[in-house]
């Protein structure tokens, strides 16, 4: 990324945000902890991925760790204070429920650059990105079994619905750390790149995506989630409008014109 042409205020120094080119950064820094998952981060997270969802300059969404590291889980320091009693639990499941409906209400792709540690919330955090791509020196676990706490069901249908019932019950059951070149081989990653060589490939990639069309982008990435669900809750009708729209817009006509013209195209997103 060139320097940013806007930076977003989370309310806290652990949850980062910039964009430049179309392309906004998410990172989560919480060095001291290798990046885990504070109830500060949590409770900024729903607000920022509003703002990029609302911020028409953005195209692409990529999400990282300060550091070496992706997030290594959530912050169970706190656990004592916020999953011990009912009330406590029922609280954090509530903050839970509120970040994964943020990420379903963005539209735009996300790239999740995974490197070191994606455990735990972690791994959850990285499933809510559309591609993963992980260094080679990338850890991936849910250790769920090693701290005698339910884990909770949607989590489990989202890392079942990627990569099967038999390699979500390894995960889950083992609690054990697996190597990159094992989650790819689970599908649970896209592709493993020389950690040297991570910010460069998703950044490339995440350029590539934020100069294609963002209607057809947004539709295709509508269309994938509603595949995933159980025929009777597929909101087919929105995909087929939002397909419309793609014909209707003048970024349709000027893909015509800079194909005849043998030009890159201009897109606008109208």
């Amino acid at each position: 990324m060139t320097s940013p042409d806007s930076s977003y205020d989370t309310g806290t120094e652990r949850l980062l945000a910039e964009a430049a080119d179309g392309i906004a950064v998410i990172t989560f820094s919480n060095p001291g902890k290798r990046n885990a998952m504070s109830a500060d981060m949590r409770a900024a997270l729903p607000g920022l991925l509003a703002a990029l969802q609302a911020d028409e300059a953005v195209r692409v969404v990529v999400v990282t760790g300060a550091g070496n590291t992706f997030v290594s889980g959530a912050d169970i320091s706190e656990f004592g204070a916020q999953r011990t009693s009912p009330e406590a639990r029922a609280a954090y499941d509530r903050s839970a429920a509120l970040i994964s409906e943020s990420w379903q209400r963005l539209e735009k792709p996300v790239i999740a650059m995974i490197r070191g540690f994606c455990i735990g919330g972690g791994l959850i955090t990285a499933l809510q990105a559309d591609i993963r791509i992980a260094a080679d020196d990338s850890q991936f676990a849910i250790p769920a079994a090693r701290l005698g706490l339910g884990y909770g069901f949607e989590g489990v249908t989202a890392l079942m619905s990627l990569i099967g019932p038999a390699a979500a019950a390894e995960i889950l059951f083992s609690a054990r750390r697996f190597p990159a070149t094992e989650a790819l081989q689970m599908g649970l990653i896209n592709r493993v790149v020389p950690a040297a060589q991570l910010r460069d490939e998703v950044m490339s990639l995440a350029a590539d995506i934020a100069r294609n069309a963002p209607l057809t982008v947004a539709a295709c990435k509508a269309a994938i989630r509603e595949a995933g669900r159980p025929p009777g809750r597929r909101d087919t009708a929105r995909v087929a409008a939002m397909i419309e729209a793609c014909f209707r817009s003048q970024d349709y006509l000027e893909g015509q014109r800079a194909f005849a013209e043998k030009r890159p195209p201009a897109f606008t997103g109208r």
